[in-house]
């Protein structure tokens, strides 16, 4: 039975989860998330724990489904967070945690990861939030079995949903994570996209109209048009289009002519958790 199904709809459903990653990374985001939850199209947000605008997250929060984004990494090169427990070996030379995946690869201490991991899931459950999901930043704890093995066994112990890669990340990485994700119960959307190129209100409308039958993740990453987003980043387009997509009133008359049903990972969730 695919995932649809047991979801209560028909196996040729479309249905798709609008998340907007980067909740607390830096102000703009904060108030592009929060938007596009509560005026526009998107049903989920993941909270980075330990980055600096997570409290100020905090005090937004209204009660939208917001999901756990563990974080190891710290990419940009002037704006850097570090662990929220005592982790010497997820930090790098600069400060901080490191800016890539590999350089975290080959420093950290798997005890230590997985330690800080739990502490950001403990935080946000704290802090108020009731996680509907984990992803993890840029992949870090997907693509190594090493970390792989941390991000699954924090599933099981918090019965959430994952985000997982999609099959050619997955031929890449070498090993085989969904099939691990099954055997333990935990559950997936069948695939996880982004838009591409500048033009984002035409590849969410191409996306759209070329959405499969089964459960489909949007992962986007809004932000509103500040000077703290161009201090930042070279590239605002991007995070600045995705924003205006997911309020434009246009988007969800979209969704509604094609047939496409809006879902929260909290369904998911819910379904994983009455399946124990």
């Amino acid at each position: 039975m695919s995932l649809a199904q047991r979801l209560g709809y028909d196996a040729d459903s479309r249905l798709l989860i609008v998340t907007t990653d980067n909740l607390g990374m830096y102000h703009a985001a904060n108030v592009g998330c929060y938007e596009s939850l509560r005026s526009g199209v998107a049903t989920n947000a993941s909270l980075m724990v330990p980055t600096p605008w997570s409290r100020e997250a905090v005090r937004g929060y209204r009660g939208a489904d917001v999901g756990v984004h563990l974080t190891l990494n710290a990419e940009f090169s002037c704006y850097r967070w570090s662990s929220i427990t005592h982790a010497p070996t997820l930090h790098s030379g600069e400060g901080g945690f490191p800016r890539t995946a590999a350089d975290l690869w080959e420093h950290a201490d798997s005890d230590e990861a997985r330690r800080e991991c739990r502490a950001q899931i403990e935080r946000a459950i704290v802090w108020g939030f009731d996680p509907t999901h984990l992803s993890s930043h840029l992949s870090a704890l997907v693509l190594r079995p090493e970390m792989f093995d941390i991000y699954l066994d924090l599933a099981c112990e918090f019965s959430l949903p994952i985000r997982l890669a999609d099959q050619p990340t997955e031929e890449t990485a070498g090993f085989p994570l969904r099939a691990l994700a099954e055997q333990e119960g935990i559950l997936s959307p069948d695939r996880t996209v982004r838009l591409e190129g500048h033009d984002r209100d035409a590849a969410f409308a191409t996306l759209i109209g070329d959405l499969a039958p089964g459960v489909t993740e949007l992962s986007l990453q809004p932000a509103i048009d500040t000077p703290e987003l161009h201090a930042l980043l070279g590239d605002t387009e991007h995070r600045i289009g995705d924003h205006r997509v997911l309020i434009d009133p246009a988007s969800k008359q979209l969704l509604t002519d094609a047939g496409v049903l809006l879902i929260s990972w909290a369904a998911i969730r819910n379904l994983q958790r009455a399946d124990i």
